[in-house]
């Protein structure tokens, strides 16, 4: 018997209640382009405000340590969303032109800034295998920006482009109007805040110097506060809406993603990690890992509950 195709052009919540078109590779993509965000932001604030110690700078503080975390955890997420795509080939395309109206547009050009930056970042404190095998390289590029005007000149290009790439993940799903869920112009800010938060929380773990933790400690408690009222100011959003959002809403209100939502993202996600990383300020408890590994895959439950509930949120039929 030969294979036959068919295709359908009717969809409503009545013939196909949901139709994901998104799998996990853009939810990953979301959280590891929020991720990078982060860390540009928190790099670009640190050759900003001239925090380097010549002496030893510590790993948070614009040392190679973030900015080339942060060139794989992109590379990383353009790889996820590279397999998302469903003509692979024809991907250059998006590189020979410019669409002022398209999200897509921008984000893609995003992107390609945000590899520069990083790589900047890396040759102003290189690691030694690259000095030893790049020297010429390290040496032209450190006296460049050997100046503070001209570290502070690439730190607000960093901060620039990190605050851009973090907000184009929100703008991504909220310039969807098919998807009522995905309707709300907080999405930008709330991706943009959630990103500096896993950043800030990774930076904090990863960090060698003790008052520096403690900084980026408050610093997370503060962006986790944040992050957790524009959730809330998100869902009033929906449900102070139109029949559609408020439909949309539910799906996190009672709906099948009420307890991955609640538990996994608010729970586990922001308030445990808030509450962990308060009493370790307060010297209460001792700092361990388990809160930036919670606000680490809190961030990555975010995006999942929105990319799929957003899918199956629709508008009703008049």
């Amino acid at each position: 018997m030969s294979p036959r195709e068919l295709v359908s052009t009717v969809h409503g919540p009545l013939t196909e209640p949901a139709l994901h078109a998104w799998g996990w590779e853009i939810a990953v993509y979301l959280f590891l382009g929020g991720f990078t965000a982060g860390l540009l932001v928190l790099c670009g604030t640190a050759l900003w405000r001239g925090r380097r110690n010549p002496g030893g700078p510590s790993f948070a503080l614009a040392s190679s340590g973030l900015p080339a975390l942060g060139l794989v955890t992109i590379s990383l997420g353009m790889l996820a969303l590279f397999l998302d795509l469903a003509h692979k080939p024809f991907v250059w395309r998006l590189y020979v032109t410019f669409q002022l109206r398209s999200p897509m547009s921008w984000g893609a050009w995003i992107l390609l800034m945000v590899y520069p930056v990083l790589l900047a970042g890396v040759l102003l404190d290189p690691p030694r295998w690259l000095r030893d095998r790049l020297p010429g390289l390290v040496r032209g590029f450190g006296a460049r920006f050997d100046g503070d005007v001209a570290r502070r000149r690439l730190g607000v290009v960093a901060i620039a482009t990190g605050v851009a790439l973090g907000v184009y993940t929100g703008v991504l799903l909220s310039s969807l109007g098919a998807r009522p869920l995905w309707s709300s112009a907080l999405l930008g800010p709330l991706f943009l805040v959630s990103g500096l938060s896993t950043s800030a929380s990774a930076a904090h773990w990863l960090s060698p110097d003790h008052d520096e933790r403690t900084r980026l400690l408050r610093l997370d408690n503060l962006l986790l506060a944040v992050e957790l009222g524009l959730l809330g100011l998100f869902l009033i959003n929906l449900s102070s809406s139109t029949q559609a959002h408020v439909a949309a809403a539910r799906l996190v209100l009672g709906g099948p993603y009420t307890a991955v939502f609640w538990v996994g993202v608010v729970g586990l996600g922001l308030v445990a990690p808030l509450v962990l990383q308060t009493l370790a300020v307060a010297r209460r408890i001792a700092d361990t890992p388990l809160a930036p590994i919670l606000v680490l895959l809190g961030g990555l439950a975010l995006r999942f509950v929105l990319v799929f509930a957003g899918q199956a949120s629709h508008w009703s039929r008049l």
